[in-house]
């Protein structure tokens, strides 16, 4: 079973806490929603999953691993900033991904280019940025990944292409993976969320399955985070 698990996970930068003795635990399956307002750790979170950071004390395990060469072997990660080399084509960085991942699929990669209309001859520098972004979510979504983060994976796009690329990411990850999306573009990635969690200034402040959140709250998990994060 493909899990992140997370024992009492502090991490500080000086005096300033980020995450403070966080416990979690993530199972494969299931698409969660990691949200929260800025600064509210959710990317210090990711980060540690992806041994980016290291935690200040607790532990966090990927697999029963702590974070390595070989959960970075079963995470396909996708940050929320441009992250390829933008002189290298489309075709170039399919070639790059397959080279550099054994799971990536690249058959699925030239269909989901093809689907969105990105020309794979053309070098990344030239697109928009919202084709920049798709082009980043192909090759992660093209992965036959255990894990897939997503930071921010539709935060680039407009409005009208949002709900395909998120069909796009429930239609490609594989069915016993465990999907982890912070975004907040609530509304949009709600109807496709299992769980919810809730991160406050490092802690969480809810986590439980959506629906029975929903019912129990009368409301959506978009009213429900304007409602806790009320500025």
């Amino acid at each position: 079973m493909n899990r992140i698990t997370c024992h009492d996970l502090t991490k500080k930068y000086g005096s300033k806490t980020a995450l403070d003795h966080v416990n979690l635990e993530l199972e494969s399956g299931q698409i969660v929603g990691l949200l929260g307002p800025n600064g509210s750790g959710k990317t210090t979170l990711i980060k540690l999953c992806c041994r980016l950071l290291q935690p200040t004390s607790g532990e966090i395990l990927i697999n029963g691993q702590k974070p390595g060469k070989a959960s970075k072997a079963s995470i396909a990660f996708l940050p929320d900033r441009d992250f390829l080399p933008d002189y290298m084509r489309v075709s170039q960085l399919v070639t790059y991904y397959a080279d550099f991942f054994r799971d990536f699929d690249r058959e699925r990669a030239h269909q989901l280019l093809s689907s969105l209309q990105i020309d794979e001859k053309t070098p990344l520098k030239r697109l928009s940025k919202g084709n920049r972004e798709k082009t980043q979510l192909v090759l992660t979504m093209s992965r036959q990944a255990e894990i897939y983060i997503l930071d921010e994976p539709i935060a680039g796009v407009d409005p009208a292409a949002r709900d395909f690329i998120l069909r796009t990411i429930i239609a490609n990850y594989e069915k016993n993976a465990l999907v982890l999306i912070s975004t907040h573009l609530i509304a949009d990635v709600e109807p496709y969320l299992d769980r919810i969690l809730f991160l406050k200034n490092g802690q969480f402040v809810l986590d439980g399955d959506k629906k029975q959140i929903c019912a129990e709250r009368g409301m959506s998990i978009d009213a429900l985070f304007r409602e806790e994060f009320e500025c």
